[in-house]
């Protein structure tokens, strides 16, 4: 795989062998994020469950201290004064039956999360084959499913991520932007991190935070020390 000076340059820096603190790690990050743009930095957590088991799930969501850097555009799936609370709060789309006429003849996407009313979820259960596998599926337990679209819009819209678990068993997370500096980039981390060690399940067996790695989008791996973070 080609990479770039930059990218080289960036791998001078960091000790592979090494598992840094956090603090230590987020600086490193930031320097490591040499691209033209404002680099994107996200976690990489490796968990020490089985994600085949239903009770070893690992999902959730977090509104970062921070927020993400990025605006995340919103679709509600609502009807009637459930709808228009929804366009007040923001939304940037709102309707039923319409959107899901657009995204399936369209294969419309210009959306970044769903939010639905529980009333609204007949309705958006047909799209269950193309949202599912996009991660974009509205679900009670990351706040997507909710009667309460004012609360779940301005949480998603003040930087809300959700975590799950792939089929790795690995957690991918963004916690901001290399322009965040490291201190919010560590508050950021640090809460994230606080969110999926509380959702540790019961089954759980062994040691929980197997590996943890930080990078920018363009940049190099930082392996940090999850002994520390647990």
């Amino acid at each position: 795989m080609f990479r770039g000076k930059k990218y080289k340059d960036s791998v001078k820096l960091v000790d592979k062998t090494k598992l840094y603190d956090t603090e230590e790690a987020m600086k490193l990050v930031t320097e490591t994020a040499r691209a033209k743009f404002d680099e994107t930095v996200e976690a990489h957590i490796k968990l020490g469950v089985d994600s085949r088991h239903a009770d070893q799930q690992v999902r959730g969501a977090i509104v970062l201290p921070h927020g993400t850097g990025k605006s995340v555009k919103v679709l509600v799936f609502a009807r009637g004064p459930k709808a228009e609370e929804a366009k007040a709060a923001g939304a940037d789309y709102v309707g039923e039956m319409d959107l899901v006429e657009k995204i399936q003849g369209e294969n419309w996407f210009d959306f970044d999360v769903v939010v639905a009313t529980p009333d609204m979820m007949g309705v958006v259960g047909r799209l269950g084959r193309v949202l599912g596998p996009k991660g974009l599926m509205p679900s009670p337990k990351a706040g997507t499913v909710t009667m309460d679209v004012t609360k779940a819009v301005n949480e998603i819209k003040a930087g809300k991520i959700e975590y799950r678990l792939d089929k790795t068993n690995i957690i991918h997370c963004p916690i901001g932007k290399a322009s965040f500096g490291a201190q919010k980039l560590t508050d950021n981390f640090t809460a994230l991190i606080g969110a999926i060690v509380k959702a540790k399940p019961a089954a759980a067996k062994g040691q929980y935070l197997r590996s943890v790695v930080v990078a920018s989008t363009m940049g190099p791996g930082i392996k940090v020390n999850q002994a520390k973070l647990g």
